[in-house]
């Protein structure tokens, strides 16, 4: 993932066989295909992103857990630039990325504001469409002068917004947030 953060998905080969640590034999058996590749990358990302909401829910109170995870998100964007051309091409590969992200990502995210709205840390009308929208709106820094570091502050002023509201009322608390259609 590294080599295509840096060089893009037209990477050299033998680039990519030597930061793996593998013979570029090994890479064209693998992965016969240069789609077969940027795809396995991108489920690989998405998938350590998803996982990680459960990890981080384990280990800290709720809108910490969230905190930390809007940063391991952050560094999906960042890793998923080197990938931009090659997703939002026409190539039919790639044509089940975008659902697969939502179907792994948003469902972990959702549960990490669950959790979070549930012990009244966060504002409770939080969405996790609405909320990876607006880190991956915050993560487009290049245009500002900014990169990953900026990114970085952006998405922990947001998890940090985030609490705003949070002490409501029990009643309040219990208002859902909007569903999506």
């Amino acid at each position: 993932m590294k080599v295509f953060a840096t060089s893009g998905v037209e990477a050299p080969a033998r680039e990519i066989a030597e930061k793996a640590g593998v013979g570029v034999g090994t890479l064209y058996r693998h992965f016969p295909q240069r789609s077969d590749l940027i795809v396995a990358v991108f489920r690989n990302e998405v998938d350590a992103c998803a996982d990680a909401a459960a990890r981080f829910a384990a280990e800290h109170p709720p809108a910490e857990a969230l905190a930390r995870w809007l940063q391991r998100y952050v560094d999906l964007i960042a890793a998923k630039r080197g990938l931009a051309g090659a997703l939002s091409s026409d190539e039919p590969a790639f044509q089940s990325l975008p659902a697969y992200f939502r179907e792994r990502v948003e469902p972990a995210l959702q549960a990490l504001l669950d959790a979070a709205i549930e012990a009244g840390e966060i504002r409770p009308d939080v969405d996790a469409h609405d909320l990876l929208s607006a880190v991956a709106r915050l993560c487009k820094t290049d245009a500002y002068g900014g990169g990953p570091e900026q990114a970085r502050r952006m998405a922990a002023l947001l998890a940090d917004g985030l609490r705003y509201g949070a002490r409501a009322s029990a009643p309040e608390r219990k208002k859902r947030r909007p569903t999506r259609q």
